[in-house]
């Protein structure tokens, strides 16, 4: 079989310039692909997102490995644009919770959120109180590095910043699914409190914030059904 490509990467110029090394990579059977994917998939339908979390302590390391799995995501020229804080401390998840159910309370009550996001919101029950920011034992927020400073100072481009650190968001969540545990992706509008509590650099912007716990005992969450797949995905065979 002729070799289907006339521009091989890396260049013989490209890979005497850079470090490269072989892909580790084991080809699974179709059974075995199969089986993996609908093992994932079955185990990932069972996620969802909780509002009430239980003080159970949760251990470091759970989180830390969470993090890590999420860095493993793809980002623009490897810049890896995010930074996850995290946040244990009780004074410091109370000033949390103060700041974003002020936020949201002005969302709520103040009109800032408009008539139609309300609507869309109402068969979620959500409002401005947050309480399980204090009651859940992590506190881990998502900042996008909208630029890289370097140790003299000078500052470098990050690419597709928010398109990169959404992918790492994406991971994050599935690890901790898949390590038995559950978060909320919770976005407070506007988000600038967070850059001043956890005195974050300018070059840091909040991306998403994620209670940590385990769900509490007889947690309640809203009966929703997904899409099917005909209705997310388009094949063109």
């Amino acid at each position: 079989m002729a070799d289907p490509y006339q521009y091989p990467y890396p260049s013989p110029e490209l890979a005497a310039a850079y470090p490269f090394r072989e892909l580790e990579f084991e080809r699974l059977s179709p059974d075995e692909m199969r089986r993996r994917a609908e093992r994932f998939h079955i185990q990932m339908e069972q996620r969802r997102s909780v509002r009430m979390f239980s003080p159970d302590p949760v251990p470091r390391d759970f989180i830390e490995h969470a993090i890590m799995t999420a860095s493993t995501a793809p980002s623009g020229a490897h810049k890896q644009p995010w930074r996850f804080v995290v946040v244990g401390d009780p004074a410091l998840k109370s000033a949390i919770r103060l700041a974003a159910e002020e936020e949201e309370r002005i969302n709520y009550e103040e009109n800032r959120m408009n008539e139609e996001w309300q609507q869309a919101l109402a068969p979620l029950g959500t409002d401005w109180h947050k309480e399980y920011l204090e009651v859940v034992p992590w506190i881990v927020v998502l900042f996008e590095e909208r630029y890289e400073v370097r140790p003299d100072g000078e500052k470098r481009k990050n690419y597709y910043v928010k398109e990169s650190t959404g992918i790492a968001a994406g991971m994050f969540i599935a690890a901790l699914h898949n390590m038995g545990l559950a978060t909320l992706p919770h976005t407070p509008s506007p988000m600038a409190f967070l850059t001043k509590t956890l005195q974050r650099p300018d070059n840091e912007r909040p991306f998403v914030l994620f209670p940590v716990g385990y769900p509490m005992p007889g947690t309640r969450v809203p009966d929703l059904v997904r899409k099917p797949l005909e209705d997310v995905a388009l094949f063109f065979d």
